[in-house]
């Protein structure tokens, strides 16, 4: 009979084996993946040049994949349809040095997503860089551009995400202005319940909109001050800031008396829960809609680090969005004839 147990002074060094093999794992699979993206952009600029030279039409490509189908069965997935991918991999990005480094730290899959689905050079960058950042299944990486992640960031690009103190730049990019929260399919009258209870039953959706770094610590997180008991609506620790993030939950417009309770929360955390090595706690309030002026009144003499995003129930059209991006391109580009 095997003895199952495990002798708890080994344990936590079993886990050091366990962590030690999960990485060479992955680092072989980036590897892989890394060559293989590497291979298809070496394939897609021989055909590429091949055409340009006037050596090869469409017919040829089809051609060729009908030898590699017939005299090396064993090769799969070199189809006319996926060489002429290879083909636009590479005509879309060999010109753009910085971005073509980025490729192969993404898989192929992620690549054609962006590259069907993105129409400007910019947009397929932001979408790259992004997916590296936040290491996004095919999933979670369509959703952001159906949503219409981009054209979001840069229409609120003077948001009030720069009122977060004590934090730097690259860490604002954990944040956003604006949370789509499509997939709770909440009730047009709904209650701050109802969102705190939407969100933990559609918890995989809601780390994807949220970004991976984000661990969840608890809703209604109980916090005690002298003999009362406060509950904070949703708490989360960010690695890679390494604090504790308070989201705190509201149905209708921003209120300025609102950031009096997030920073009595933030204090009660950073004196009683944070732990020595660990940044000041953040808060972000979550509410339906926001007074841009009255958010930067509110937080221009706001001590502790805050953030106030807005919710989304339902999907802006991507058509929509991407109209007032070129009305706002447009705007900087006649401003910039002014000065």
């Amino acid at each position: 009979m095997k003895n199952n147990i495990i002798i708890p002074k080994f344990n936590s060094q079993f886990i050091e084996v366990i962590e030690i093999i999960k990485k060479s794992r992955n680092e072989a699979l980036k590897s892989v993946n890394s060559e293989l993206i590497n291979l298809y952009w070496k394939l897609g600029e021989y055909i590429s040049n091949k055409i340009k030279k006037a050596e090869w039409g469409d017919s040829v490509i089809d051609k060729l994949a009908e030898y590699i189908i017939e005299k090396h069965p064993e090769l799969k997935g070199y189809t006319r349809r996926n060489l002429y991918r290879m083909k636009q991999f590479y005509d879309a990005y060999n010109k753009n040095t910085i971005v073509s480094a980025l490729l192969s730290q993404i898989n192929w899959t992620n690549n054609m997503l962006i590259l069907s689905k993105c129409k400007s050079h910019e947009e397929r960058e932001f979408y790259i860089r992004l997916t590296i950042q936040e290491n996004y299944s095919s999933r979670g990486l369509e959703r952001q551009i159906d949503c219409g992640f981009y054209e979001r960031s840069i229409l609120s690009n003077k948001n009030d995400i720069h009122k977060i103190k004590k934090l730097d730049k690259n860490s604002l990019n954990s944040f956003k202005d604006t949370y789509m929260l499509d997939f709770l399919n909440l009730p047009k009258n709904h209650s701050e319940k109802d969102l705190r209870l939407a969100l933990i039953s559609n918890f995989k959706d809601f780390v994807l909109e949220f970004g991976k770094d984000f661990a969840f610590l608890g809703e209604e997180y109980r916090v005690s001050v002298g003999k009362n008991d406060y509950f904070i609506d949703l708490l989360f620790y960010h690695r890679e800031i390494q604090c504790l993030i308070v989201f705190e939950l509201k149905i209708d417009d921003f209120k300025p008396e609102y950031l009096g309770k997030l920073n009595f929360y933030l204090e009660v955390l950073d004196r009683n829960i944070k732990k020595t090595h660990e940044n000041p706690s953040v808060g972000v309030i979550l509410c339906k809609s926001k007074d841009k002026d009255v958010v930067e009144y509110a937080l221009s003499k706001n001590v502790s680090p805050a953030l106030i995003s807005e919710y989304k129930t339902k999907l802006i059209p991507k058509k929509i969005l991407q109209k007032k991006l070129k009305e706002l391109f447009m705007y900087e580009k006649e401003r910039k004839k002014e000065e």
